[in-house]
């Protein structure tokens, strides 16, 4: 594998990409050109996976389509498409059979994301003057429910890497199997937990991207800019003890990941996601812990020991300041622990009921 994981990642996401596009009509690649120059082939890929969904919705639901396949559609034919028919494909998302016989589902945030590359797709043909009127800015976009911020109080983060460590809780096979590779999974977590990186920023990490004179790494952050972050000392020895362990594996010279697989090879997201809930499965139990409630964790810390969202959102790569109000300055879940003990049900202890 190249050493340069993002490389690999965008070659094989425009592969996608093309594959994806030559099952929609065929003017829709003025659209991905168009776009190529400020979005990265993930969110190319994503918006073609979500129109490909809408034009086989047009093609199977809506009269005025339905003798058509996607690829017979001509541009001429975006006009014959309504507000109405835009929300019926919305209401079409909460449930729907994909065609293969799979049925698949969207909560708030599915519909949001298909909705919203619907309408990017046509603003986009609107000021290209393709379609008269854009007619998704008439349907509004789904209500988002807030959802409280899952994350790992500090007797919990101490925990989760003492079970890590120890692994206590697991069974006589499990510790088998993973007693080799306890320097590393500490190591992740403990990275995960003292920067707030991203699954796909840690999964691309190569050995020579780490500075132990500096307690610093060099990351790829979302949307392919560069940055770099800093470590504690805790954060380092975890690390010096995996790499450690990383010298004695066989891997061939051009092999430069960081985290490396029981397979010899580079980690991948999925393989992180499924350590992490490992871990997480015996520690704390009833929190459905990911990487992305890690790095809430560390961004929700962060932001209570600094009481400044500024500095959390220079530190997380987040470009706008709101997304770090929204998903880490979790303020409304201390106000509800502090006045738990407010409210008294006896005046006095004595006052108590006897049974």
């Amino acid at each position: 594998m190249s050493e340069n994981y993002f490389l690999d990642r965008n070659r094989k996401n425009l592969r996608q990409l093309n594959i994806v596009l030559d099952e929609l009509p065929s003017f829709c690649s003025i659209y991905f050109v168009g776009i190529a120059s400020r979005t990265t082939p993930l969110t190319r890929l994503n918006y073609a996976r979500d129109l490909k969904i809408f034009f086989t919705y047009l093609t199977n639901f809506e009269r005025a389509f339905l003798k058509k396949s996607n690829q017979d559609i001509q541009i001429e034919d975006l006009n014959k498409i309504d507000s109405l028919m835009i929300e019926r494909f919305v209401a079409y998302l909460i449930s729907y059979d994909n065609v293969k016989g799979v049925v698949r589902s969207n909560a708030d945030r599915g519909l949001a994301r298909k909705l919203s590359s619907v309408r990017s797709f046509f603003q986009f043909m609107f000021d290209k003057d393709f379609v008269s009127s854009n007619v998704v800015t008439k349907v509004k976009m789904p209500k988002i429910i807030k959802k409280d911020i899952i994350k790992l109080e500090s007797d919990e983060v101490e925990s989760l890497l003492k079970t890590s460590e120890t692994l206590d809780g697991f069974s006589e096979h499990q510790q088998k199997y993973n007693e080799r590779f306890i320097p590393r999974d500490n190591a992740m977590l403990s990275l995960f937990l003292g920067t707030g990186i991203r699954v796909s920023e840690l999964v691309g990490l190569n050995v020579d991207d780490i500075d132990f004179k500096y307690n610093s790494f060099k990351v790829t952050r979302k949307g392919g800019a560069q940055a770099i972050l800093y470590f504690s000392d805790e954060v380092k020895d975890a690390l010096v003890k995996y790499l450690e362990l990383r010298d004695t594996f066989k891997l061939p010279e051009s092999e430069k990941a960081l985290w490396i697989s029981i397979q010899g090879k580079r980690m991948g997201v999925r393989s992180v996601e499924n350590l992490v809930k490992k871990y997480a499965k015996v520690s704390t139990p009833l929190k459905r812990i990911s990487p992305h409630k890690l790095r809430s964790t560390y961004g929700t810390h962060l932001y209570h020991a600094t009481k400044d969202i500024s500095v959390v959102a220079e530190v997380l790569g987040h470009k706008d300041v709101n997304t770090t109000k929204k998903y880490y300055a979790a303020v409304s879940e201390s106000i509800r622990k502090e006045v738990a003990d407010k409210v008294k049900l006896y005046k006095t202890v004595e006052e108590k009921p006897e049974n």
